[in-house]
């Protein structure tokens, strides 16, 4: 299982908008469809990749916890569909209803928002504030598959606690580590190894 990291964006960046396909309601989805949130989570995932399924149960208990507060969360699979069929839309529509998720899942199938935010890896974070400037990048929590550490979510869910309450949120933030976007042939983007 190759391991990747997160590229670790500039804190502050700006959120890249979007415009992809919601897996569930076949509606088109935006960077405005959550501006009523005081901050946003955007997850890169996939469904087959193994540190994706690692995690999946507190990736559902993140929505299921923040559901009422001020906190949108948005995951987009970017990986080719083509070559991986288990991340393709109806895969992934599968998924959300498997997982009881209650925020959307959106298809990137031409991985040009991945490259917007310079996603590397299944999982990869990226929380923003209510400006859209991003405060947070990075892991999920320490636990990786076959380390033996509890899923807890504790280093996302400090960021957003800290988002939600408008306080400071720690710099020193660890990168993310999963497996690779699967990018279709010629699509590599510059920041991927």
């Amino acid at each position: 299982m190759a391991r990747t990291a997160s590229t670790m964006l500039a804190l502050g960046t700006q959120a890249p908008d979007f415009n992809l396909l919601d897996v569930t309601t076949g509606e088109m989805r935006t960077l405005a469809s959550f501006d009523q949130k005081t901050a946003l989570l955007v997850m890169f995932i996939c469904r087959h990749c193994p540190f994706v399924i690692h995690v999946q149960g507190e990736l559902a208990k993140l929505g299921k916890d923040y559901a009422s507060t001020g906190l949108g969360i948005v995951a987009i699979s970017a990986n080719d569909a083509e070559k991986y069929p288990a991340d393709g839309p109806g895969s992934l529509k599968e998924m959300v209803v498997e997982l009881s998720l209650l925020y959307p899942i959106l298809f990137d199938e031409s991985q040009e928002v991945a490259k917007a935010y310079t996603a590397a890896c299944t999982p990869d974070f990226f929380l923003f504030d209510s400006a859209r400037k991003l405060i947070y990048r990075g892991q999920l929590d320490d636990s990786r598959p076959g380390n033996d550490k509890p899923v807890t979510g504790s280093d996302l869910r400090a960021a957003i606690d800290a988002a939600l309450l408008g306080k400071p949120i720690l710099e020193e933030q660890k990168p993310s580590i999963g497996c690779n976007i699967k990018w279709k042939p010629g699509n590599n983007p510059a920041y991927y190894g």
